[in-house]
């Protein structure tokens, strides 16, 4: 794509999109995404929301990545995570059911405030992340990292999607969900257009080995994470709560099966790479773009920013609704009574619900999120949080139902998932502990074994509160 076109492309879609979202004048619109009139998203739109918000330019990169090294095998191990939506569906439908609206009002009220403060430090990082990450994708497009057109346009992109995110807030980034939407489909037909006609059926579905050293390894990390994964991403969860509960399960459920339906055909890009021999440095769409007209490159730079766009926007719409609400319980506003977690942010938040609160974090983390894009790449490893480090979550959000609240059941099960984590990424996890001869058997080795740990972590703790309660004396 030449600079200018580049330019061009990026203001417009900046400029259509900050025409188009309304603006929300209340917490209710702001942080909850309801109309004017109190009305909640419909099942389509949540659907659609849910969806787009999930294909990230980062992991349309992942999928095509994969398929140039696995074939469709690597398709489908990363669509794996995707299950992870209707998974997390149905948990959320369980805590809704019993009166919750949300997440860190759950654990307060069932494994305590030490719980809910790991909690939002986790999903802080993770937001955090999200900025710089897809930001840098969109960059990568208009120059080399490290040049001074990389970084105009990864903060002229930020600014761009920052500027319509202060003016809808949730509201805003579930209704431009639906154009993204549309044109992620449309795009992706363009590109499937030029790539589907060089290969038949045949070749496209025989370029994987079934066996662990094929991929198979990924994909059985992908299936021990997909109850833990969905709960440290507040992009995903949050639009848990702003529908009816069986509302949110349809469109959970939906939105998951077409998610890795849309991997799996995305993976098909790298495919075609592998088939075309068009491999060497960079990303395989990067290399298969350049290698047709400048059409497809001009069609797979807009996929890309249209999937960077809503996933960021999603990003700073977490962030304040985070802040303002689960931070502040939007100054005693809280549907459920929930006072927050910090009073300074609550005395905030009473002036005017948390807006301004809100608004003002989503600048603050436009800012500090873009700093890792002067980072190496070994400090942006060893900063970024990692599916590994959360598999403490599962056992919380799937037994919960089943014993009495336990505060040091939640802790015991996230720590030792997060040193695991922690140690997976950043040192070289001992050969003893691997599984398989894949690439990924590290990691499957690090997932089985952390997952372990923490459900005897879990276990300790729920036994321990037991113990506690019936020693304790009636009454």
């Amino acid at each position: 794509m030449t600079s200018s076109l580049g330019w061009f492309v990026l203001a417009g879609y900046g400029a259509l999109l900050l025409l188009l979202v309304p603006r929300a004048h209340t917490a209710r619109s702001f942080f909850w995404a309801q109309a004017p009139g109190g009305a909640a998203p419909s099942t389509a739109l949540l659907t659609g929301s849910v969806l787009v918000t999930w294909i990230f330019a980062k992991s349309i990169t992942n999928a095509a990545n994969l398929g140039e090294r696995f074939g469709l095998l690597g398709g489908m191990a990363y669509a794996t995570w995707y299950l992870s939506i209707p998974v997390a569906g149905l948990l959320l439908f369980t805590i809704r059911r019993a009166g919750h609206e949300g997440l860190v009002p759950f654990l307060v009220a069932r494994f305590g405030t030490p719980a809910a403060v790991l909690f939002s430090l986790t999903i802080l990082v993770r937001l955090f992340n999200e900025v710089w990450s897809n930001t840098a994708v969109v960059a990568s497009y208009f120059g080399t990292a490290g040049t001074l057109p990389y970084y105009a346009a990864a903060f002229a992109f930020t600014l761009a999607v920052l500027l319509y995110s202060l003016r809808g807030g949730l509201r805003g980034s579930i209704l431009t969900d639906r154009l993204q939407l549309a044109l992620a489909v449309a795009l992706l037909a363009a590109v499937l257009g030029f790539i589907l006609p060089a290969h038949g059926p045949g070749p496209l579905l025989s370029t994987s080995t079934w066996s662990l050293g094929g991929g198979l390894d990924l994909l059985l990390v992908a299936l021990l994470q997909v109850a833990s994964y969905p709960f440290h991403d507040p992009v995903l969860t949050d639009r848990a709560f702003v529908t009816p509960p069986r509302r949110m399960l349809t469109a959970y459920l939906l939105a998951g099966l077409l998610g890795a339906l849309f991997i799996v055909l995305y993976s098909f890009i790298g495919v075609h790479a592998k088939l075309a021999g068009l491999s060497g440095a960079g990303d395989a769409p990067m290399r298969v773009a350049r290698a047709l007209d400048t059409g497809a490159l001009l069609i797979i730079s807009l996929l890309m920013m249209n999937s960077a766009g809503a996933v960021l926007d999603s990003a700073f719409a977490a962030i304040a609704r985070h802040v303002s609400v689960d931070l502040a319980g939007e100054g005693g506003a809280h549907p459920s009574g929930f006072r927050g977690l910090l009073e300074p942010l609550a005395r905030r938040a009473r002036e005017d619900g948390g807006l301004r609160l809100g608004r003002a974090a989503m600048v603050l983390f436009a800012v500090v999120g873009n700093l890792p894009l002067f980072a190496t790449a070994d400090v942006l490893k060893a900063t970024t949080i990692s599916g590994t480090m959360v598999l403490g979550f599962t056992f919380p959000f799937l037994l919960w139902r089943w014993h009495r609240p336990a505060p040091a059941a939640f802790v015991l099960s996230f720590l030792p998932g997060l040193v695991v984590g922690v140690w997976a990424n950043t040192a070289a996890w001992p050969e003893l502990l691997t599984l398989g001869d894949g690439a990924y058997r590290a990691l499957l080795g690090a997932n089985v074994y952390g997952l372990v740990l923490s459900g005897v972590g879990y276990g300790l703790g729920v036994a321990w509160h037991a113990a506690v309660s019936h020693r304790a004396p009636p009454g």
